[in-house]
């Protein structure tokens, strides 16, 4: 599903039109993503799931088209991990 379709599939469940839509969901998605750059960032929806940053280490990887180890630097990433609702509705 892109974000064109989950605007839609919001505005019409709602009763909205899609530019409000498109404002509730960006809303959302910029909510998210100030509450995870924060230093303990951690957003949990109940039901749904629970959005948390994660510290990669840095590592060593390698290049598969010449074979070269290299190094990969420590970076943030975001996990998610699913609620029992959504579990279940899968």
């Amino acid at each position: 599903m892109t974000k064109a379709e989950l605007v839609e599939k919001m505005a019409k469940d709602a009763g909205i039109s899609k530019v409000a839509a498109t404002a509730a969901l960006n809303s959302f998605t910029e909510g998210v993503t100030k509450a995870l750059k924060k230093k303990d960032g951690k957003v949990t929806l109940v039901g749904f799931g629970t959005f948390s940053k994660v510290r990669r280490k840095a590592r060593k990887g390698r290049n598969p088209q010449t074979g070269e180890t290299i190094k990969i630097k420590a970076s943030n990433a975001v996990k998610f991990k699913a609620g029992k609702k959504l579990k279940d509705a899968i």
